[in-house]
């Protein structure tokens, strides 16, 4: 059996370049009836779709790709690729930064600090003169640090970049992860956790990437959570469980109410699909990508 590609992965090859991955599974009963081709999306949800998980495509066929399934933005992209999407009239709804990327070495240490904050002082006006306004972090991994001193060491480093976004007008998000399946140790693997450090941080420019599939495996309850914190939260990722596969009747999340839970909310921000297809043919790849994309148009 083919070895499961990981973003963590993926995130390895990132200068390097794409990466062959699989595609398609079964949705026919969470799709609307009727040839969705060329319907208009309802424009309720912002949608996106992370580069990593269709990557097989040139990042130039991606950006047809998505202008023909009728949205305007791709996830997880570094500055050296926002000349390709611009070049498209495509936005970059969540940037990297253009140093290290690591989903284990994050805020919460201190001696990782220096790096981060030269690397996110030199990314926040790239992004904004770009004309984006969401970068990723990540709280990195525990080992063996407990979680308190952890949330005091993220605020602390964070705090020293934020007055930078605030001015540029760029929202810096902290995605969170599940530590059972795919992120072993990773810190913030809690909603309550990400939301106490908001709160701690206390600038409208710090934000949670609130991700669906790792939240689901971590702590369940996904509509009331985005109920109850959907204002800390700047941005969704969405992927099938379990799997990390199509969104569709294989698997036990039904997109549909989640996706009207946010849209409720009244959130301004992106959607983005960030599952792993699992058939054989691009052709199918793409189908999949349209279906998960008409699945959250609520």
């Amino acid at each position: 059996m083919k070895k499961q590609t990981t973003r963590r992965e993926s995130l390895k090859q990132l200068a390097a370049g794409s990466l062959a991955l699989g595609a398609l599974g079964s949705l026919s009963s969470f799709v609307p009836h009727g040839n969705e081709e060329n319907k208009a999306l309802k424009g309720n949800i912002r949608h996106s779709v992370c580069y990593w998980t269709y990557n097989f495509l040139p990042l130039d066929e991606l950006c047809s790709t998505v202008k023909k399934i009728g949205f305007g933005a791709i996830d997880l992209l570094a500055p050296k690729d926002w000349p390709t999407v611009q070049r498209h009239g495509i936005t970059c709804s969540m940037c990297y930064t253009a140093g290290k990327i690591s989903l284990t070495e994050g805020w919460n240490n201190k001696s990782n600090h220096s790096w981060l904050i030269k690397d996110f002082t030199e990314a926040i006006p790239l992004v904004a003169k770009a004309g984006y306004k969401n970068l990723i972090c990540f709280s990195g991994n525990r080992n063996g640090m407990d979680d308190e001193t952890g949330m005091k060491n993220c605020a602390e480093g964070l705090k020293q970049v934020l007055s930078l976004a605030e001015q540029n007008g760029v929202t810096i998000q902290l995605e969170l992860f599940n530590s059972k399946v795919d992120h072993k140790d990773y810190m913030a693997d809690k909603s309550a956790w990400g939301v106490a450090l908001c709160k701690m941080i206390g600038s409208p420019n710090f934000k949670l990437l609130y991700d669906i599939y790792h939240m689901q495996i971590n702590e369940g309850d996904v509509i009331r959570t985005i109920n109850d914190y959907h204002e800390y939260f700047g941005h969704y990722h969405t992927a099938g469980v379990p799997g990390r596969h199509e969104i569709g009747e294989s698997q036990e999340l039904f997109y549909p109410a989640i996706m009207k839970a946010i849209a409720a909310t009244g959130h301004k921000g992106y959607v983005a699909q960030e599952f792993i297809p699992t058939g054989k043919e691009k052709k199918d790849k793409i189908t999949a990508l349209k279906k998960a994309v008409m699945i959250c148009d609520v």
